[in-house]
């Protein structure tokens, strides 16, 4: 089989929906609408949290990081897939391809990270209320949220060097929307026995492990709560992680449905799906899940929107 360079200037064809382009018409209508509320919703999170003072607490540090991570993770893929969905030409170049891989699986990494960190945060509020304050000082705020911003890049460089490192067919024709790690992996002219490998490293690191932790943490949140006697007090508490645990389920729900399940357990089509699933819709939702559950965030909005200096 012929092989061919990967410094090729040729770069690569997304295949992306380019089979159903009728389905690519109404993604295209879709997409570019999600992608809208993302940028507004996130935006307004992060405007109102820090243009509030009651809201600079560390839940809204990090759900500002969140939503400016979410806006940095969609930018990074829906551009070039918008341009892709509206004509014939399906291409990406060898350097943007680099670029994107290295961003989705830097950035996708840092919100499993975050989410973690997240968790640590609403155990601190719901099991040690009264050391919160001491816990949870701006001091750490500084050192976990770099933390966060940095280790998914560490695992997303050593991935990106050893994907494009893999001979790869002549066509460069990629069956996805984005350059995204197995899809490359499918067109290699080389048993990538080895990259499996070490994505399968990655995804305990990232995605097992940060997901165990979660589900500890509340695991402890919820023997804390059934604790409380009165019946508002168990609904505050629960409120008060409620929206996070909803977009842990979402976020990961996904990444594991398209990273560890079997090969053979959905089509390629479903796997783009799912992929589209937590690289758009799901940091579209984020900011709706939090603003629909959080009165502060509600409040805080309409304080801006009116804007009353009351």
């Amino acid at each position: 089989m012929h092989r061919t360079n990967l410094s090729s200037p040729a770069g690569f064809i997304l295949l992306s929906f380019s089979d159903q382009p009728q389905l690519e018409m109404v993604l295209l209508l879709v997409i570019s609408v999600i992608y809208i509320l993302t940028l507004m919703g996130n935006t307004a999170i992060i405007l109102v949290s820090y243009l509030n003072p009651k809201l600079h607490t560390p839940m809204y540090f990090f759900l500002s990081n969140l939503s400016f991570l979410d806006l940095c993770f969609t930018t990074s893929i829906v551009p070039q897939m918008l341009w892709n969905l509206k004509g014939p030409e399906k291409t990406n170049s060898y350097t943007g391809c680099v670029i994107q891989l290295y961003l989705a699986l830097g950035l996708g990494s840092m919100e499993c990270i975050l989410l973690t960190v997240m968790a640590y945060d609403c155990f601190n509020a719901i099991c040690w209320p009264l050391q919160y304050g001491i816990t949870m000082h701006p001091k750490l705020l500084q050192q976990l949220a770099p933390l966060a911003w940095s280790s998914g890049f560490v695992e997303s460089t050593v991935q990106t060097v050893l994907v494009f490192q893999l001979p790869l067919c002549s066509h460069h024709r990629v069956d996805d929307f984005m350059c995204e790690e197995p899809a490359l992996m499918k067109i290699a002219c080389v048993d990538t026995i080895f990259l499996e490998h070490e994505l399968s490293i990655a995804i305990v690191l990232y995605v097992v492990i940060p997901l165990g932790l979660i589900l500890m943490s509340y695991g402890c949140i919820v023997r804390s709560v059934l604790r409380i006697k009165s019946a508002e007090g168990r609904r505050r508490a629960f409120g008060t992680c409620g929206s996070h645990l909803i977009v842990v389920v979402l976020f990961f729900g996904t990444i594991i449905s398209v990273y560890i399940q079997p090969k053979s357990k959905y089509t390629q089509n479903h796997s783009k799906f799912l992929t589209l699933f937590y690289t758009v819709v799901t940091p579209s939702l984020n900011p709706l899940i939090y603003t629909l559950r959080n009165k502060d965030i509600k409040w805080a909005l309409k304080r801006l929107l009116r804007r009353d200096p009351s």
